[in-house]
């Protein structure tokens, strides 16, 4: 039988209220809030703590305060990655972010999701879909990112875009939903 994590991670059905998981969101919550209260010239007690929330993640990884995620153990990030102030990333699931990677001001990363059905929402039940995000992305302020999103190497997403379909490499996208406007020189 596998556990509520392991449901979790493959994309089921799980209970979030399960009592490992419950656990390690409020391990990441300390961390969290450690992080956001440290001044902006404590920058190896910045670097130890996201090595210790967010374990798979290249150098470089800045993260402006305040950052909120759920478990970021969840994330992985390649090298000199870039998150502005205010973003939240919900990792329920698999969220991998390649190298070089820019997010605006309040970025909003939703692996998480809930059942259409509302007797299994009532029940407590929610699910989780990964996201990619490829090398060298620009993503704008207040964009949102859907569950289950891969977003190509080199592209850029507008400011206040909600992305609800995969975005290839090499374009600029935007709007609400977000499409492709045209296409990058690669």
């Amino acid at each position: 039988m596998k556990t509520e994590k392991e449901k979790m991670l493959s994309g089921e059905l799980y209970n979030a209220l399960d009592e490992e998981l419950v656990k390690e969101r409020l391990k990441a919550r300390l961390l969290i809030k450690e992080l956001n209260d440290s001044r902006e010239d404590e920058e190896d007690k910045r670097g130890r703590i996201i090595k210790e929330l967010i374990p798979d993640s290249g150098d470089g990884l800045w993260l402006q305060p305040p950052f909120y995620c759920d478990y970021g153990s969840n994330i992985q990030v390649g090298d000199n990655v870039f998150f502005n102030f205010n973003c939240v990333v919900l990792d329920v699931a698999l969220v991998k972010i390649g190298h070089r990677t820019l997010m605006g001001p309040n970025v909003q990363i939703y692996t998480a999701t809930h059942p259409m059905n509302y007797k299994e929402r009532a029940a407590g039940h929610e699910a989780g879909k990964s996201i990619v995000i490829g090398d060298d992305v620009w993503i704008g302020g207040s964009a949102v990112i859907c569950p289950g999103i891969t977003i190509g190497d080199r592209t850029v997403i507008g400011a206040g875009s909600v992305v609800t379909k995969d975005i290839p490499s090499d374009v600029f996208a935007a709007g609400n939903p977000c499409k492709v406007i045209r296409e990058l020189e690669p």
